[in-house]
């Protein structure tokens, strides 16, 4: 019960958090689109846990990543003058809409998420899981809502080309990266294998090495709309690097390869030679 009681005191110090980081940007559309963000995660947290699953957990992220953008670009008034605002939602959309359904079709295909298997079965411990998500998508999406929300909207000049081409870069290194290894999984002479080559030959985590360059494209992308307290939303890169290496992926990731590989001498050389990102 007192793990229960620190874990749902946690969601609330997360909610607190995010909420507190949007009202530094002085927009109201950007307090509404976070509110908005976690509303949507603590909806679909209902069914997820009465039906104990997480089939749609990264479907939600997604939707949420599409309904805070189109919202704001909604709310927004003169758009038809905000070409910068509307390439950069329309980005983050691309985005979210590729990632969602890949991991969706993925652990469709798995048939579950076994990092899952005990959290759904605690109220507390799942709520904070969906409540984290909220926060992910409010820190990582921060920057292209100010931006989009500010006065003059997403100011498009030679900042933001450079953020474009890194956004590009980022995501097609992680789109690559994932095409790599779902063709490996799909090849039975690979059953059982781990995956070293194409991007993977080069990094550990050659997707999560495109994630965190296509949110640092966003925030450059975003840089010249800012002002004031408002540069504290560039965090979103930042908050992904730390939440993909320290958190939620590589930690995971790198405790079932030892327990699954960690025998043997060819994966230990992998680990040794191989960067976990890029060095």
């Amino acid at each position: 019960m007192k793990q229960n009681a620190v874990r749902i005191v946690l969601s609330i110090l997360v909610f607190g958090i995010s909420f507190f980081v949007a009202t530094l940007t002085k927009l109201e559309i950007v307090e509404n689109a976070i509110l908005l963000a976690f509303l949507i995660h603590w909806l679909f947290f209902i069914p997820a846990y009465l039906l104990k699953t997480e089939k749609f957990f990264d479907l939600t992220g997604s939707l949420t990543y599409i309904s805070i953008m189109v919202y704001v670009v909604y709310t927004k008034n003169n758009l038809q003058e905000q070409l910068g605002s509307i390439i950069l939602a329309s980005l983050v959309i691309l985005w979210a809409v590729r990632l969602g359904s890949f991991l969706f079709l993925r652990i469709k295909k798995a048939g579950e998420d076994k990092r899952f298997r005990e959290i759904k079965t605690s109220f507390a411990r799942f709520f904070l899981l969906w409540t984290i998500s909220g926060m992910w998508v409010s820190f990582c999406s921060m920057c292209a809502l100010t931006a989009i929300a500010s006065n003059d909207g997403v100011i498009v000049n030679n900042i933001f080309y450079i953020g474009l081409v890194t956004f590009i870069i980022g995501l097609s290194i992680e789109i690559i990266a994932d095409s790599q290894k779902t063709k490996f999984r799909k090849d039975p002479k690979n059953k059982d294998k781990f995956i070293n080559e194409g991007l993977w030959a080069k990094s550990r985590h050659p997707n999560y090495v495109g994630e965190i360059t296509l949110w640092a494209g966003v925030a450059i992308m975003s840089f010249s709309s800012l002002e004031g307290s408002q540069y504290i939303s560039l965090i979103s890169p930042i908050f992904t690097y730390l939440l993909l290496v320290y958190v939620s992926g590589v930690p995971q990731l790198t405790a079932s390869g030892q327990k699954k590989w960690g025998h043997l001498e060819s994966y230990q050389d992998y680990i040794k030679n191989t960067p976990t990102l890029i060095f």
